[in-house]
């Protein structure tokens, strides 16, 4: 052991001596850091752009027997005795001397070193240590990336804040690990403004079969994204997480499917390769026509231009190109800025006196971009952005949209793109209107379906069914069916009146009796059975009083034979994408399909929610699975 390290084990030890012996666990948390019986080991982290190793984080490992089941015991322990603070910096200078000796300089990766808030924010916390040691082993600063975990709650921020900018000043970069997991989130977010943020695995576990994470985690990345922070995904270890994270453009991956911890460090060629083939830019469509649904759907590439160039690169880009009108900025694949043609050609190059061109040669694009744009994530629907270009003063009316996928640069619409594509989808959802009921038929179903799946939204699709409307047409006849078919429709939309408020809710009608309901999950059943009470209300009216005493009426069965059958009754069959991770409209389709089969199977009006529970007029709730 080097003299250095020598003397700042021995100073810590001094320290914890002096103080009292109020933890049973302090006693041996200082003959451990003492005797340093700590070793450290070091996990991969991978870029996604190429599956190479972008980095290798240092994690400290019990080499002796002793009282903690694991690291994270002894930590917490350490915080009880308040001896943390000995512990941090005896296991930040391990893992930059192992790291040193195991030649990370010369591969070229950065270290990724835990840092307590406690330690940062302690008294007895001695500033320049972590230099003095970096410098002893030769590890560049700019290559060490501290951790600061956000579980902890922080109480001085302005002193926390002070402390990270000491750290950002000697050169290290700043990450957040844990992020979503504990105290800080947000406020500690824009407190230190760090170069990464971790996401803690509880949220990447299991998201591709969670919507709920999959969102929040979008949400993070999309966020950090906007703002120029670096995402890391960890606890990576299936490739269906793999590939879900790598679909939202997070830049960075930690996993046991990508690479264990191990006491050395470990090469490219024994890290298990990122999925080949991998859509990054966002979910695959289908390419059956039903486009302009969100605006990604209509964006077109224009290639950005960084904000470091001389103004006379964008003079050059519209010169040669009269049909730009918008040119993005871009920096770190975020829109930092735009130039929109009109405005750029009167101030910048003609000017105010005519000497414009003049005034800005030395200019970079920075210095001339507008900083004020709109900016859309590539998952919004066209009516958003409609209503957000409507809500812009009319000098900017016309100004084109700048589009990101999860944050990152994607391209642009013009809004003459905008209003053709609302214009197209207004002809198309009038051709494919039901007659009957003026309700969307098949293909704007299929288009709704298609454009909350695209932007990952909690959504139920209830599937309703009339059972015996054959026979009932056949021995009522087609008028009064049309009469049931249009009251059926008007109670549906009254059910969502009454239960359905701030959402965006969609009516279907797929044709003859069947219909297609789309609503939150939270209310779903409470829709449905509205729905079903106010149409058994109708029966009298539907079959005449006669019939409904009898409970039945006589009609003539498929092959012709007079048969008697029950009242007119509904099946609805629910399926909800807050229950099951759904990937496209066919397997929608298909699970609400089977579930309306179990729905027909009972006796009298019944919903039948996938997986979760069923209700009829004649029976109990009862759990399915």
């Amino acid at each position: 052991m080097s003299a250095r390290m020598e003397s700042v084990r021995e100073e810590y030890a001094r320290e914890l001596q002096k103080a009292g012996d109020a933890s049973p666990y302090k006693r041996e948390i200082i003959e451990l850091i003492e005797r340093n019986t700590l070793g450290v080991h070091f996990q991969p982290i991978i870029a996604s752009r190429n599956g190479k190793v972008y980095g290798y984080e240092a994690l400290t490992r019990i080499n002796s027997l002793s009282s903690f089941s694991d690291v994270a015991e002894l930590f917490r322990r350490a915080k009880e005795a308040n001896v943390i603070s000995a512990l941090d910096v005896l296991c930040r200078s391990n893992a930059l001397r192992e790291a040193a000796l195991l030649g990370i300089r010369e591969k070229e990766a950065y270290l990724f070193i835990n840092v307590c808030p406690e330690t940062v924010m302690s008294p007895s916390h001695v500033v320049g240590k972590t230099d003095e040691i970096a410098e002893e082993w030769g590890l560049p600063k700019d290559r060490i990336i501290l951790e600061l975990t956000e579980e902890t709650a922080i109480e001085n921020y302005k002193l926390f804040k002070e402390a990270i900018a000491y750290y950002k000043g000697q050169g290290y970069k700043i990450a957040i690990d844990d992020f979503g997991s504990g105290h800080g989130g947000l406020k500690m977010l824009s407190i230190i403004e760090p170069d990464f943020v971790k996401i803690d695995r509880h949220f990447i576990s299991n998201i591709d079969r969670a919507m709920i994470k999959y969102n929040l985690v979008e949400s993070m990345a999309t966020a950090c994204h906007r703002i120029g922070i670096k995402v890391i995904a960890e606890g990576v270890e299936r490739e269906e997480e793999q590939n879900i994270v790598l679909n939202m453009g997070i830049e960075f991956l930690q996993g046991y499917y990508l690479g264990k911890p191990s006491p050395a460090l470990v090469s490219d060629q024994h890290i298990c390769a990122i999925a080949n083939g991998t859509k990054i830019n966002g979910r695959d469509r289908e390419s059956n026509g039903l486009h302009y649904s969100v605006i990604g759907d209509i964006c077109r590439e224009v290639e950005p231009v960084s904000p470091l160039l001389p103004f006379g690169k964008a003079v050059d880009r519209f010169v040669k190109n009269a049909e730009l009108r918008g040119l993005p900025v871009c920096e770190d694949e975020r829109v930092v800025g735009m130039m929109h043609r009109p405005r750029f050609m009167e101030e910048q190059i003609l000017g105010r006196f005519g000497y414009g061109m003049h005034l800005n040669s030395h200019k970079t694009i920075r210095d001339l971009m507008e900083r004020q744009f709109l900016l859309v994530e590539a998952n919004a629907t066209l009516e958003e952005v409609a209503q957000r270009i409507n809500a812009r003063k009319s000098a900017f009316l016309y100004d084109d949209i700048s589009v990101s996928s999860h944050g990152k640069y994607l391209g642009i619409v013009a809004v003459s793109d905008l209003l053709d594509a609302l214009t197209e989808r207004s002809i198309s959802v009038a051709k494919s209107s039901n007659p009957l009921t003026g309700l969307p038929g098949n293909t704007s179903i299929r288009r709704e379906i298609e454009k909350r799946l695209s932007q990952n939204m909690h959504f139920t699709v209830c599937y309703i069914d009339l059972d015996h409307f054959k026979p009932y047409n056949d021995h009522y006849g087609f008028e009064r069916g049309d009469l049931v078919i249009k009251g059926l429709a008007g109670l549906i939309d009254d059910a969502l009146k009454k239960h359905g408020k701030d959402f965006d809710h969609f009516i279907g009608h797929i044709g003859g009796d069947d219909f297609i309901l789309i609503t939150r999950p939270q209310i779903d059943v409470a829709v449905c059975e509205n729905i079903i009470t106010n149409f058994l209300s109708k029966l009298p009216e539907y079959h005449g009083d006669e019939d409904c005493e009898r409970k039945c009426f006589i009609s003539k069965n498929r092959k012709g034979e007079e048969e008697e059958f029950s009242l007119l009754a509904l099946s609805i069959g629910i399926v909800s994408t807050e229950m099951r991770k759904i990937d496209s409209y066919p397997q929608l389709a298909s699970i609400a399909s089977e579930v309306k089969k179990l729905a027909k199977m009972q006796k009298g009006s019944s919903i039948v929610k996938d997986r979760r529970l069923m209700y009829s007029d004649h029976s109990e709730r009862i759990i399915i699975e």
